[in-house]
């Protein structure tokens, strides 16, 4: 009894000692792969210095218990920045109120410089975005920055913050200045300023838009002129050359004494017919007149 007693004893910690060893072989397996998913960086380390990094989704493996990993979201990140008072270069105030997108671009300096905390993160942008509006606002006028509203200051402003973010492995995507305003104790008399400008610019058009229609209409009053000159003159030409014409027509007509004494007699029915006015239809003639001798032959 005592045989099979001690017998049992060793084949239950032999079972104990493989279960162990079991569970010590499934730990160690699993363990040992790690997944990259999309929009994360996973960085391995090994007794806490960061010995590679992975962004491509994927399946990978580590050494067990020596080395770790630590995942970054690379997906970007929106941050709205408190409202900011910054001068021009004229001295004028204005507010600012922006927001940026950034994300991580180099997990390993943001770990070792930021350990990879968000709101750390923030804060440094917050600096570098103050910093890079008020440099960039205090070097134009106010006028100049209320052209430059849009695209224009989002981008030297947000070319400007990465140039001071950079060290920290992360990058602005976009710093938008969501509202730029004037504050209230001045905001009138530089709208009215504004106003006065514009006023003097349309003026300034409209006197060069007056002068250039005047220029036009005395072009077209000379070009009448000078066609209305010439075309007078044609005329006159003409009715010369027809005044020319019709008397050489009636000199050969009164060469001939046919034809003569038959435009004579058409000439006088034309007088004849001049000299009757009104209902009045009765003509009295002498009758050693002309006329009477046309009519009657003698």
């Amino acid at each position: 009894m005592e045989h099979y007693r001690e017998f049992d004893m060793k084949k239950s910690v032999k079972r104990g000692l493989v279960a162990i060893i079991a569970i010590l072989l499934f730990i160690v397996i699993c363990d040992i792969p790690f997944v990259v998913h999309q929009k994360e960086f996973v960085v391995v380390k090994q007794f806490g210095k960061i010995v590679s990094t992975f962004e491509t989704p994927g399946l990978y493996a580590k050494i067990p218990f020596i080395q770790s990993t630590q995942r970054v979201s690379t997906a970007t990140i929106l941050y709205d920045l408190p409202v900011s008072d910054v001068i021009t270069k004229d001295k004028k105030s204005m507010i600012a109120d922006n927001y940026v997108l950034w994300r991580v671009t180099d997990p390993k300096r943001y770990i070792q410089t930021l350990n990879a905390v968000e709101a750390r993160a923030n804060e440094r942008v917050e600096a570098a975005v103050y910093n890079a509006t008020k440099n960039v606002i205090s070097s134009m006028t106010q006028d100049d920055v209320i052209a430059a509203r849009g695209d224009l200051l989002t981008d030297l402003v947000t070319t400007q913050a990465n140039s001071d973010i950079g060290g920290y492995g992360i990058s602005i995507m976009q710093s938008q200045i969501k509202t730029l305003d004037l504050p209230d104790d001045n905001k009138s008399a530089v709208y009215e300023r504004m106003i006065s400008e514009r006023n003097n610019i349309a003026e300034s058009f409209r006197a060069a838009g007056d002068a250039q229609a005047q220029k036009i209409r005395n072009e077209t009053d000379r070009t009448v002129t000078e066609m209305t000159a010439t075309a007078e003159a044609d005329a006159a030409k003409i009715e010369a050359q027809g005044e020319a014409s019709y008397m050489q027509i009636l000199s050969k007509a009164y060469n001939d004494p046919e034809k003569a004494e038959f435009y004579t007699f058409l000439r006088s029915l034309d007088a004849l017919k001049a000299s009757f006015i009104g209902n009045n239809k009765t003509i009295i003639l002498d009758k050693d007149s002309e006329l009477v001798r046309m009519l009657y032959g003698f």
